[in-house]
């Protein structure tokens, strides 16, 4: 590894930058194949960007359908085929049992999985409707959650591992909130969305708890634009949906979706 490849990454990414480096250079030099766990765009973006400097070697994406935000890669060189590589992750449906009466969301469904000492890049994209959550996850660890998931938050679930083609995706849903501010900073739009205080919303920020796009971010005056998406450790994460021009007195409007 190169010690100059780091400047175009954020200390926080090195450890992955490390990995996916190793990767590229066991597919490259050792004709090995490697497939990952599931990755995040941001961390998709940085083994683009060094796989694509290895003319040897070819990269697929899989996540379990098509708009896969989570995804799992398969890096070889470039003169195997991949395409009749399964793609490894397998789809549970979890399904309210008892006490079903309680409103799960994302987080109750991923926080539940976690407590059973699943790491998260073994789990992939979630889709929640009123009745039941489809579950990706990794191939390898279907059959322990069919058999350990047995609550989510305070409701008594049943899981079942059905055919990767039955998914059915669930659109993001999310609370379109019009705003007029100062500027397009971070801090400030932030502190708008989550009816915070500007001061109470630099803090996690500046401790590294912000990711925009998937990218570390510690500067609160980081200028945000349409497309943007913003997350924060514990409070959720944001869209900038469009940025609809300037009021007479100067102030931004701002079309922004939080995900619910």
């Amino acid at each position: 590894m190169k010690p100059e490849i780091y400047v175009h990454f954020h200390p926080d990414e090195r450890v992955f930058v490390d990995r996916a480096s190793e990767w590229v250079e066991r597919a490259a030099f050792g004709h090995e194949m490697k497939r990952t766990d599931f990755l995040d765009p941001r961390q998709v973006d940085i083994l683009m960007s060094l796989a694509n400097r290895q003319m040897d070697i070819q990269v697929k994406l899989m996540g379990g359908y098509e708009q896969a935000e989570r995804r799992r890669a398969l890096i070889a060189p470039d003169y195997r085929m991949l395409d009749d590589e399964p793609e490894g992750i397998a789809l549970i449906r979890i399904t309210a049992g008892t006490g079903g009466h309680l409103q799960l969301d994302h987080g109750d469904y991923l926080g539940a999985l976690l407590g059973l000492g699943i790491k998260r890049d073994r789990v992939g994209d979630l889709h929640i409707h009123p009745e039941f959550c489809h579950c990706l996850v990794e191939e390898e660890i279907a059959d322990y959650v069919n058999i350990h998931l047995r609550q989510v938050h305070r409701v008594q679930v049943l899981t079942d591992i059905v055919p990767l083609t039955g998914l059915q995706a669930a659109a993001p849903v999310l609370e379109e909130q019009n705003l007029s501010v100062a500027s397009l900073r971070l801090d400030g739009i932030a502190s708008d969305v989550y009816r915070v205080s500007r001061s109470k919303i630099v803090d996690p920020i500046r401790a590294g708890r912000c990711r925009v796009n998937w990218r570390a971010e510690e500067d609160p005056s980081a200028m945000l634009k349409e497309g943007d998406v913003v997350s924060f450790q514990g409070l959720g994460r944001f869209k900038v949906l469009s940025v609809e021009g300037v009021t007479k007195k100067g102030r931004v409007r701002v079309k922004i979706g939080k995900f619910i």
